[in-house]
Parts: structure tokens; C-alpha cells; sequence
């Protein structure tokens, strides 16, 4: 699957977006799926523009509300992580259950888990940082549930190559599947993976009735574990050259927006700070996906790897940025582009979206 950088190419994609067919055949390997995540998540583009342009284009809030709701779980989970801070890092709901083991399966890593769907899959993300939703699921699944790993380290390392990485969508996700965050555990039998992905698979383990993973003893293709270590490799960069009349607006890893006062004169940078990177560690990919949207489509900007308090010692007029709950800076914050008004620290996806329905409708 090929990202192209480029704003107009990406509006392309958007205005390509068919949210009949994808309500319809999101959850197959070949479904209509739109290839707008990692936009999404560089706040290139956002949840707002998506549902303006969808109704826009003449479709009614019913005919599309699958749609609709999975833009609402990408703005729900970036509301948990604006309440909930780093307390989505561990466990939010209640301790994993199964989580006998610390790390990740290593035949996940090496894509040689022998459920072909899965390793087929796992081979792609390294190649493009893509994983298709469903895929993401069962990996999950089977890093957690059926292999009996905590959660936070296959979802560091998923996150690390995904060009879509969003800390809030991934780490919360994987909650979901393993029970810290849910109520029950999502099992993915190999059924359920051969319809999805058009495969043909049998006698794997887990080609077995969704009643007999609750005992199941561990595969041994999942037994060897390991525990990888993760390092975003950034550019070495020159301090940014200054207009000191002109204030400064900061960009990062989260906020892209190349429509974001577009119209004023400012110092523009996109500011890499490397604790957040210690924190949050994605690959080259991701970290030259980030660089070559922002220098294809803002007019201006200037990379710069440093922390906020080395920026902050060169500005002499104003500081503006884009409010995300890893910002650490101080200045003007903006406001984010929401789907909806509706914001707030809610029990449970479907009282948030209740919310965005009502203001949809």
C-alpha cells in the first residue's frame, strides 16, 4: 500500500471514500477501506473533514452510521487519553487478565507464527507500515490472549511500525482485546480468520471452537518470548533560523495541518523532541513519513530535534501550537479539529457516541 505526501494526493484519497461499501466490507483483508489513518493520525487531515465531506457528498448520517462511529472511536480514544493521561500506559480498567508472561511471542516478530493470514500480514507491516484493522485484532489476540503476554510490549512494538501510530488508538485498542479495558477477551478462532481473509487454513491451533480458548494451554509456536527494545532514529538538525518579529508556530509528530493559519506570517518548525520519542519510540519510516509531509505541504517550516525548553530559549515573541495530550510546551494552545462539540472523560464508548449521534442527527 503506497502513502503519498502530498495534500492534494491526500484529498484525492478522502473525496475517493466510499462509506456505503466500507460500512459493508470494512472487516475483510480486500474490504473498502479508506487508507486515510495515517493522515489522520499526523493531523493532516481530520475526523471533522472526513464527516463534513461524506455528508457533503449527499450521504444521510443513517445510511453510513458504521462509518461515522469508527471515526467516533478514533476521537473517543483521543479523549480517554486527553482525561486519562498517562494512565492509559497500564492497564486502564482492571489488571490484564492472562497476563502471565512480559514481552511479545517471538514467532509474531519474525512473522512465522504459522497462521498464514496473520504472518502474511505482519510481513506487510514491516514492508509498508500498514496492518489492516482486522489483522491488528487478531495479532492481538494472539499476543495476549493465546500466548499470555501483557499487553504494553506487542503494543510498543505494533505502534513502532505503524505509519498510523497513535498512542491513544493502539494502546487502548489492545486493552480492548485483552480485557484491561473491556469486559471479555477477544478471541480470533481460525473461522473467523479465514473468512475475513480469504484464506483456506485448517488444523492450526487455532482452528478450534471459541469455547475451548478459555483452556486452551499455551501453542508452542507462541512459547519463545522475547522482549525487544525500540529506538527512533532522528536526524541530526541545525537550530531553526528566526524572524524574532514573527511569533512561532510548533508542529510535531501529531499536528501537520497544513491549513493550520495557513494565512499569517509565523516562524513555522516542526519540533521532534526527543523525550517523547524515549517515550513513544517509532521507526525511520515512520519518522520520514512525518519530515516529508511536512516540508511537501508547509510552505516554510523548518525541521528541528530538541525539547521544547531549547526552542522556547530562542523565541522572542509568541508561541502557538495545536493542543495533544503529549504537548509539554507553554504558549497558546489552539484547539483540535473534533468530529463533533461533544468532548469529555465518558464510561464508555457508546455514551460518547450517543452524544455525537444526537449532535449528528
Amino acid at each position: 500500500m503506497n502513502f503519498p505526501v502530498h495534500y492534494a494526493d491526500i484529498l484525492t484519497r478522502m473525496q475517493q471514500v466510499d462509506p456505503v461499501r466500507y460500512s459493508k466490507s470494512r472487516n475483510f483483508i480486500d474490504g473498502a477501506v479508506t487508507y486515510l489513518s495515517p493522515y489522520l493520525s499526523r493531523g493532516v487531515i481530520s475526523t471533522r473533514d472526513i464527516l463534513q465531506h461524506v455528508l457533503s457528498a449527499g450521504h444521510k448520517p443513517y445510511q453510513i452510521e458504521k462509518f461515522i462511529q469508527e471515526l467516533a472511536w478514533r476521537d473517543y480514544w483521543q479523549q480517554v487519553w486527553v482525561h486519562r493521561k498517562q494512565a492509559i500506559d497500564q492497564d486502564l480498567r482492571r489488571l490484564q487478565p492472562k497476563a502471565e508472561r512480559e514481552g511479545i511471542p517471538s514467532a509474531i516478530e519474525t512473522h512465522s507464527t504459522g497462521i498464514e493470514a496473520i504472518d502474511k500480514g505482519i510481513e506487510g507491516l514491516y514492508a509498508t507500515g500498514y496492518l489492516h484493522n482486522h489483522i491488528r485484532m487478531y495479532v492481538a489476540s494472539l499476543a495476549c490472549n493465546t500466548g499470555r503476554c501483557h499487553w504494553k510490549i506487542p503494543a510498543q512494538w505494533m505502534y513502532y511500525h505503524l505509519l498510523d501510530a497513535d498512542w491513544a488508538s493502539n494502546a487502548l485498542s489492545w486493552q480492548w482485546v485483552c480485557g484491561a479495558n473491556s469486559q471479555k477477551l477477544y478471541y480470533a478462532n481460525q473461522e473467523n480468520i479465514n473468512k475475513y481473509c480469504h484464506t483456506h487454513q485448517r488444523h492450526s491451533f487455532l482452528d478450534v471452537e471459541y469455547d475451548a480458548f478459555e483452556n486452551m494451554e499455551l501453542p508452542e509456536a507462541l512459547q519463545a518470548c522475547s522482549r525487544p527494545e525500540f529506538s527512533t532514529p532522528l536526524p541530526s538538525t541545525p537550530p531553526p533560523v528566526m524572524q524574532p518579529s514573527l511569533p512561532v508556530l510548533i508542529y510535531n509528530f501529531y499536528n501537520l495541518d497544513p491549513l493550520w493559519r495557513s494565512g499569517e506570517e509565523a516562524n513555522r518548525i516542526l519540533l521532534l523532541e526527543p523525550s517523547v520519542f524515549s517515550r513513544y519510540p517509532v521507526s525511520g519510516r515512520s519518522i520520514r513519513f512525518c519530515i516529508d509531509l511536512a516540508v511537501t505541504n508547509i510552505p516554510g517550516i523548518q525541521v528541528w530535534v530538541a525539547e521544547f525548553a531549547e526552542l522556547k530559549a530562542l523565541v522572542s515573541g509568541g508561541i502557538i501550537y495545536k493542543e495533544h495530550p503529549l504537548n509539554q510546551y507553554t504558549g497558546k494552545e489552539d484547539p483540535r479539529s473534533w468530529m463533533t462539540r461533544v468532548t469529555g472523560d465518558f464510561p464508555s464508548f457508546f455514551a460518547f457516541w450517543k452524544k455525537c449521534q444526537k449532535e449528528i442527527n
